[in-house]
């Protein structure tokens, strides 16, 4: 009610000096300045209220910023700063819409157009919380972390003195945001208690709206990472360093000399030589360590049908993501302790990461709309706890979720499921859908915490069809994506279409590679 009030207020005091509004509505459409009518429809009522030119200065500026807010929602970026830009040209000073414009900048990947917003934004409103946790976002994107505390610690003091003024702001928003703005930061410095406390303080505010469940449901995931003792890697997993592309690998160390032997001394530019190595080096391993990837094949499953290729196809996609820099943790044939180990442990290196990529391959199901990843001890109860058995893939987004990472998703996991009679027997709850085959399409993408940066989900075939494990070493989705997933200057999504094409005529049409994707802007995995 008080919402409804508030909307009502604020219109009236926009809209009142208007005489001809009353007599225009059934022209104009529906109003378009609330953030709870359906996108199009809101787009649609500030297309025809703009355009029937019946207002001038701030009270046109108004229905600009809210058709800018319906693009925003769309992920329209480049049309939401056109609109944000003739609200700021006729209407007076707003932090609503500097601060919105720098959102749709940051999301466009211009860190520095975005901060120049967001400052204009705190300047003239100082006292708004929002404007604040955005700037941190922007400094931990720039790598200045300490700048990214200051700024969330600002913002959750101001978010706690006083309830947000913006009618757009769900309640409880605010605070979530902050809080989990400041735990990545602090976890990204390397300080796990304060990170803790950060996240734990996200879970008991009211998540009234997807990003803030979304940021919720990172806090729980990152929290359980950093509040177990870190377990050793399995040993059927391994995590290598990046081999750059063109390059050898390390000779091996010089054997050990005898103890007691002097050690020849060396001249001082060689001194100073070895020493910029070291540096370099150690420049080198940090940078790497901003693109990690998690490759899994499992193909050994004791219990239901083994596939032959899913570890053939892993090792090739390890050694190709190594030859363009990515640190990648590998894993084959993993029962489900060391799956969860393995993922787990990649969760947390991911923390300080740009990109991070993650391939399976192997059985995966869908339960209930979910997608499960299938470990080779997978064991059907006939009394149900089916899905505690597996990974839940939406656990893995949930940990990867980051305004400020890129994320890309790639499942050659839509094998024919042979535990589909068997799981149906545990009662409809449990019965896996689409025909019991294939997975299914992500509900969540794009709607979630991400718009710094994005993420992209690509399975082998369409949701709910079946992919093919392949006659030769390795499936024909992964053989087609190994081929080009080195390749220099080919953008991501360029690359997944190429794919596409060679699986469909490898395949005679019978496998089509389907991808679904919320990047806000041109991802390179190899070097352009």
């Amino acid at each position: 009610m008080r919402r409804a009030i508030l909307i009502l207020a604020v219109l009236a005091a926009v809209l009142a000096p208007v005489p001809s509004l009353a007599q225009s509505r059934a022209d104009l459409g529906p109003l378009c300045t609330t953030d709870t009518k359906p996108t199009d429809q809101q787009i649609d009522a500030c297309d025809k209220i703009i355009a029937s030119m019946e207002f001038t200065g701030g009270k046109l500026a108004t229905f600009y910023f809210w058709r800018a807010v319906g693009w925003n929602k769309k992920g329209e970026y480049a049309r939401a700063i056109a609109d944000y830009d003739q609200a700021i040209k006729l209407g007076p000073p707003s932090a609503f819409s500097r601060q919105n414009r720098g959102i749709s900048k940051l999301a466009l990947g211009d860190l520095d157009g975005a901060l120049a917003d967001i400052n204009e934004a705190i300047r003239i409103d100082p006292a708004l919380p929002q404007p604040l946790t955005n700037r941190a976002v922007i400094w931990r994107a720039k790598g200045n972390l300490d700048r990214a505390i200051a700024d969330a610690t600002e913002a959750i003091r101001l978010a706690n003195a006083q309830a947000p003024a913006n009618i757009m702001t769900p309640p409880g928003s605010v605070l979530i945001s902050a809080y989990t703005q400041r735990a990545l930061a602090y976890e990204a410095k390397g300080d796990v208690e304060r990170a803790k406390l950060d996240y734990a303080a996200t879970l008991p505010g009211q998540a009234s709206d997807a990003g803030s469940k979304a940021n919720q449901a990172t806090a729980k995931v990152r929290l359980s990472l950093l509040s177990e003792p870190l377990p050793p890697a399995p040993r059927t997993a391994t995590t290598a360093a990046p081999l750059q592309a063109g390059k050898t690998a390390p000779a091996s160390p010089a054997p050990a000399k005898p103890a007691g032997a002097a050690s020849p001394s060396q001249p001082a530019p060689a001194l100073e030589m070895r020493k910029s190595a070291n540096t370099d080096k150690a420049e080198t391993e940090k940078q790497a360590l901003r693109r990690v990837a998690l490759v899994i094949g499992n193909s050994a499953y004791a219990r239901v049908r083994p596939l032959p290729n899913p570890t053939n196809d892993a090792r090739a996609m390890a050694k190709s993501l190594r030859e363009i820099g990515f640190v990648v943790t590998e894993g084959t044939d993993l029962d489900r302790a060391a799956m969860q180990t393995t993922i787990r442990n990649f969760l947390r290196d991911a923390s300080q990461s740009k990109v991070a990529v993650v391939y399976y391959a192997g059985h995966g199901v869908q339960i209930d709309g979910r997608n499960y990843l299938v470990p080779v001890d997978i064991q059907l109860q006939s009394s149900g706890g089916l899905t505690d058995t597996m990974m839940d893939l939406d656990t893995i987004m949930a940990g990867l979720d980051d305004q400020v990472r890129t994320n890309i998703l790639i499942l050659d996991a839509c094998r024919n499921n042979p535990m589909a009679p068997r799981v149906a027997s545990t009662g409809p709850a449990r019965d896996i859908e689409a025909g019991s085959s294939g997975l299914a399409p992500p509900t969540t993408l794009g709607n979630g915490a991400t718009f710094g940066a994005g993420t992209l989900i690509a399975f082998a075939t369409a949701p709910g069809q079946v992919a093919l494990d392949g006659e030769g070493a390795n499936s024909p989705f992964s053989a087609a994506l190994t081929r080009h997933i080195g390749m220099p200057g080919l953008e991501v999504q360029q690359m997944l279409t190429r794919v596409r094409a060679e699986v469909v005529a490898a395949t005679k049409g019978k496998q089509v590679p389907w991808s679904n994707s919320s990047l806000l802007g041109e991802v390179y995995l190899a070097d352009q």
